[in-house]
């Protein structure tokens, strides 16, 4: 694709996508989006202006390539990088995002912990033509030192510092209320989001509200200055089967809705974010309650993962959820790596998560009709009909695994692979009947 520069009137207050949607413009992003997901330039300005579809693209990352996210899109999947206190550095992220753009990542976090934060967020977001997003309570926490000092003052400092690099959406844990900490307590794990784990220590060490809560009509301010979008973080999502669907993340829910339509109003884009842990049989009805109390904003979940046994393959049963999470309503899949609840992630498991959300989104994309998505089944199929290796390695979702595996086992039999062989079940019967379609 041709480079893409992000255009904006400069003389607008509200350069956001929402704005000139609803003031019946076309935006080059739009129109962008439009030829990538083979829809019609209007219908994606209608989404928007909507709320429906969000474009994520900050005024100030000039290298981007718009991409939307929504339930007239293609199923999007999230990767997740960044250095810890521990370990990693600019380098070993930037790899990392390598092989995210490499394999089809649609947006990179940095949910960086330690080091420069400021010059491994700016690292990232000039090396990456997809949107970044971040945590900012993490590079807020790292700059104060200590929770408890933690000021309305630091939130909004930090926030314009990150929209001014570039960063294309924030999460930020602003729907859950001091009222709904007792419906923590009686829960197996508490909270596991570490941006609600750390604004919940604020809350209850001063006992005050949600500092993001109470500030965020300032926060939609430097949004809307840069073309910031909120993921409207579950800081209460369930880390477990047994907490999912329960009161405390219900009530949050609520708030989201509440905070979506706050932001509408001061044309920023969001979306919200979903669990997290969640059994098989209730996948759809978190899908079908975020749309009822979030008014149809996009959904991002994080997984879901289907059981709680997975460690070590993670990225599996992360799989298995989003396939049913987006088939029933999801927008947008954030990766789970073999890594997770283990490790930090290794350039394999940054590939490995990136591919098995990409399977699932795919396969959710068939399901819903996307244009383009069984067509590509159709034509592997053709390929394997006529045993046309090259054109199947081509097709692949990993085309270097597909051949090296190839290549390890190949069968003497050429037209064959290692496992039948001879008695390959698509040659025996090509022998007898047309191959042509």
């Amino acid at each position: 694709m041709k480079e893409f520069r992000v255009k904006f009137d400069s003389a607008d207050k509200t350069p956001t996508q929402m704005y000139y949607a609803k003031k019946g413009v076309i935006t080059p992003e739009m129109n962008y989006v439009a030829q990538v997901e083979a829809l019609n330039p209007e219908l994606v300005r209608n989404e928007v202006a909507a709320g429906k579809m969000i474009i994520p693209a900050n005024i100030h990352h000039e290298n981007l390539l718009p991409m939307a996210i929504g339930r007239e899109a293609k199923t999007k999947i999230n990767a997740n990088i960044g250095n810890s206190s521990l370990s990693s550095d600019i380098c070993a992220e930037l790899e990392k995002l390598q092989i995210c753009l490499k394999y089809g990542a649609d947006t990179v976090m940095d949910l960086s912990t330690g080091g420069d934060l400021d010059a491994i967020r700016s690292a990232i977001i000039a090396n990456s033509s997809v949107p970044i997003g971040t945590v900012p309570m993490y590079q807020i926490i790292h700059d104060i030192k200590e929770v408890e000092n933690l000021t309305a003052s630091d939130i909004l400092k930090t926030l314009e510092k990150q929209a001014r690099q570039g960063v294309s959406y924030f999460t930020i844990h602003a729907g859950f209320l001091l009222k709904f900490m007792p419906l923590v307590a009686k829960r197996k794990m508490g909270i596991v989001s570490r941006g609600g784990s750390l604004t919940a220590s604020w809350m209850m060490h001063h006992h005050k509200e949600n500092p993001f809560y109470e500030a965020f009509d300032d926060i939609l301010e430097i949004c809307a200055a840069h073309d910031v979008a909120l993921s409207l973080g579950d800081g209460l999502r369930p880390g477990c089967l047994y907490d999912a669907t329960d009161e405390a993340q219900l009530s949050e829910l609520r708030v989201l809705g509440e905070l979506t339509l706050r932001a509408w109003e001061k044309n920023v884009q969001v979306m919200i974010e979903g669990p997290g842990h969640i059994p098989l049989n209730q996948i759809e009805y978190n899908m079908k309650i975020e749309q009822e109390l979030c008014h149809d904003a996009p959904f991002y979940v994080l997984g879901p993962l289907v059981t709680d046994i997975g460690a070590g393959y993670d990225h599996i049963t992360s799989a298995i959820g989003g396939t049913l999470a987006a088939v029933s309503g999801a927008d947008f899949l954030c990766y789970v790596t073999p890594a997770e609840h283990l490790a930090l992630p290794t350039l394999e498991d940054v590939h490995d998560g990136v591919i098995a959300s990409r399977i699932a989104a795919h396969a959710a994309d068939i399901v819903k009709g996307v244009p383009g998505a069984a067509e590509w089944d159709r034509e592997m199929a053709r390929a394997r009909k006529i045993l046309d290796w090259e054109t199947q390695m081509r097709l692949a979702i990993d085309p270097p695994v597909a051949r090296a595996k190839r290549a390890q086992r190949e069968a003497a039999d050429t037209d064959a692979c290692s496992m039948c062989g001879n008695y390959c079940a698509v040659k025996i019967v090509g022998q007898y009947m047309n191959k042509d379609e």
